[in-house]
């Protein structure tokens, strides 16, 4: 299947371009057709337009921090998939998000970018917007007993502790322990390509 090429003016995330699919096929098995879907951390907007074309029964809600979204918007544009929304300035740490009521959210390499405070705030606002039943569904790296589980992800860690001392990859053992408080279970962790996860929640 080919990529459409993108405008020189829209940013683009090697990373997205090597994982969207892998995760497109993850969220075709594990979401209802016509989900609605709040991605935290859309960063380019890559994954919202990616998402819309190949699984064209959802609808995608976009969000980033303030003063981000206009890669997002220049690929709505670019997109014109009608699942596509506009998207919303949202910050996890805050306590009102800008949506309610989603059947699932969605987040690519978000976890690993925020230190632990950020991260239990993401969580409660996750649990607060989904509808009972709903997922979150959480792609990274993670770290297991402590350990890396690849020498490319402990070089990552460190650069990631190097801009940001309070960021870095997650023991997956705290993440669920995290998750279980705001009664988000586990439903499966799926290996993905290069050493990274989906971790599948739902709550309940």
């Amino acid at each position: 299947m080919q990529h459409p090429v993108s405008e020189p003016n829209l940013p683009v995330s090697e990373a997205c371009l090597r994982n969207q699919a892998p995760i497109a096929d993850v969220l075709a098995q594990e979401l209802e057709a016509d989900a609605f879907v709040l991605e935290i951390g859309s960063g380019t907007g890559q994954h919202a337009a990616y998402m819309t074309r190949h699984l064209p029964g959802i609808k995608w809600q976009p969000s980033e921090l303030a003063g981000r979204l206009e890669g997002i918007n220049g690929w709505r544009q670019r997109s014109g998939q009608v699942g596509f929304l506009p998207p919303l300035i949202l910050d996890v740490s805050q306590d009102l998000w800008p949506v309610k009521q989603v059947d699932a959210v969605f987040s690519a390499n978000v976890v690993h970018f925020i230190g632990w405070p950020q991260l239990r705030s993401m969580m409660t606002g996750i649990a607060r917007v989904l509808k009972q039943g709903g997922l979150a569904l959480l792609y990274g790296p993670y770290n297991y007993a402590g350990q890396y589980t690849s020498e490319g992800n402990q070089r990552l860690d460190q650069w990631l502790r190097e801009q940001n001392p309070e960021a870095g990859i997650k023991d997956f053992e705290q993440v669920i322990l995290a998750a279980r408080k705001e009664k988000l279970r586990l439903l499966k962790d799926i290996a993905m390509p290069a050493n990274n996860r989906m971790l599948v929640l739902q709550k309940y």
